[in-house]
């Protein structure tokens, strides 16, 4: 198949819906700002518009489409269209706006935003308009389980496509369906998630946030996406009770969904503790903070207490990809900077909200590597990798292995073009780790208290690339630079 035989038409009819959709959730901020009286309500409703516009053309495209599902690398191509399009015009209330200098800024927070990355051009986050805060950490929400899943009612049109467009947001967990049917599951990932974020709310301000706060925090939580509404991040709130609060939803953010729905909804806890990647996640997130507590403990003046939140709050903010700050990070001893790099390589689970390479993947790497050794030792031995019982198709190592060296690989190079803009090493490596893998905050120039603004627009083009590319998990994005894709 050829490009010019793409199915087109339903191509665009399907951006004309998620573009049309993304205009109506700009109303939300637009509707506060006029309610509240705050500023930025003509650039609300100025992208409002544009979008709504821009949805319209491409449905009048679409409206003669082929009756006929998507075939898959078509849906590969939607998938890749769906973000770079939401990313770019869900940019527009930040340009309209006088807080952003140029459209790179607008377009570097909007991939940010909705690819729940949460690295920031602005230095004063406390200076932004009630509206903007209230776009910025939405766009984590909708992004965080996917706005491939706000479509539900388009996905059974897309046949195959459909299906593409599943795995390419759960890719990590696209062999266990909790459902046979993708829209049922797909609807009961939302009712759980609307159901934490609600519960994070009543909660937050039960602690002493006000309404505004606590629902622009639920929303950059259970998304893991990181944006606030202070600059210093969750430590402005200087509250230790809303510190736990969100810890225990930034971990719960970073645990497949399909195992919260064993648990919630099936009632089947039992079988979310014998989850093999559940309990990897559960103790690498104690063993961590346990080392970083402990060291914090008898090199700073925090009490005991002090020193457990703060390890404990860092951890589960990095590991689950959220990236809230309570503490500079970039000013701990190297040991304690190293972890933190681990853990952002590492993630969440996969099927959450979280990014990195996902905790089961790590572990599928340790348990190759130990099969590998096996065979050198034992040449004429047959070994196999078991997960939770079942034997693991040669086929997923391979494609594990190819996962892991393409994010090395965009690893390698955007290092490279972000460092020829002048950037220190440290800053560029760290900072293409935390885009790339969807984290915020690195190291360097790039760390949790500083912010992605005095880059050059160039290495924020390249940054907004690795933001997609890993949230996309590499190979989606990846595979439309290849003449492959586009042969017959």
């Amino acid at each position: 198949m050829t490009a010019n035989l793409m199915n087109y038409r339903t191509i665009s009819w399907v951006l004309g819906s998620f573009l049309a959709a993304l205009g109506g959730s700009m109303l939300v901020p637009y509707v506060y700002s006029v309610v509240t009286d705050h500023h930025d309500q003509t650039a609300m409703l100025l992208a409002s518009l544009v979008s709504a516009a821009a949805a319209v053309i491409l449905l009048l495209i679409g409206r003669k489409r082929e009756r006929r599902d998507l075939l898959h690398r078509e849906g590969i191509l939607l998938v890749s269209l769906i973000w770079l399009v939401i990313c770019v015009f869900g940019a527009l209330p930040f340009h309209f706006s006088a807080s952003y200098p140029s459209f790179t800024d607008a377009l570097f927070e909007s991939t940010s935003g909705f690819t729940t990355t949460g690295a920031t051009v602005i230095a004063d986050i406390d200076g932004l308009s009630r509206p903007l805060h209230l776009w910025r950490c939405f766009s984590h929400w909708l992004g965080g389980m996917g706005i491939v899943l706000l479509g539900v009612a388009i996905l059974p049109l897309l046949g195959q496509g459909g299906n593409a467009l599943y795995r390419a947001e759960f890719s990590g967990a696209a062999s266990e369906r909790m459902r046979p049917r993708i829209v049922e599951s797909a609807r009961a990932l939302w009712r759980l998630y609307v159901i934490f974020t609600l519960a994070e709310i009543v909660l937050l301000m039960l602690a002493g946030m006000d309404l505004f706060d606590a629902v622009c925090h639920a929303f950059s939580t259970l998304g893991t996406g990181g944006f606030s509404t202070r600059t210093a991040s969750i430590a402005g709130f200087n509250s230790p009770l809303i510190e736990y609060i969100v810890i225990v939803f930034m971990f719960l953010a970073g645990v497949s969904f399909i195992q919260h729905y064993r648990f919630w909804i099936e009632h089947k806890p039992g079988s979310v503790f014998r989850d093999y990647e559940f309990r990897a996640y559960f103790v690498l997130t104690l063993v961590v903070a346990g080392i970083i507590a402990v060291s914090l403990g008898g090199s700073t003046p925090l009490t005991i207490e002090q020193s457990i939140r703060t390890a404990l709050f860092q951890v589960v903010s990095i590991l689950s990809t959220t990236g809230f700050v309570t503490a500079d990070y970039g000013l701990w001893p190297p040991l304690l900077q190293l972890l933190i790099v681990v853990l952002m390589f590492t993630g969440g689970c996969t099927g959450s909200t979280a990014g990195g390479l996902k905790v089961a993947r790590v572990m599928l790497m340790l348990h190759v590597v130990k099969r590998d050794f096996r065979r050198l030792a034992e040449p004429q031995g047959v070994f196999r990798i078991r997960v939770s019982g079942d034997v693991l198709p040669e086929l997923a190592v391979t494609g594990l292995l190819n996962l892991v060296f393409l994010a090395l690989m965009v690893l390698l190079l955007a290092s490279l073009l972000v460092s020829a803009t002048g950037v220190d090493i440290v800053s560029s490596v760290t900072s293409v780790i935390a885009c790339q893998f969807n984290i915020g905050p690195g190291l360097g120039a790039v760390g949790p208290m500083s912010n992605y603004g005095e880059l050059a627009p160039f290495a924020k083009w390249v940054l907004s690339f690795c933001m997609i590319a890993g949230r996309l998990e590499f190979y989606t994005v990846l595979i439309l630079l290849t003449g492959v894709f586009w042969s017959r």
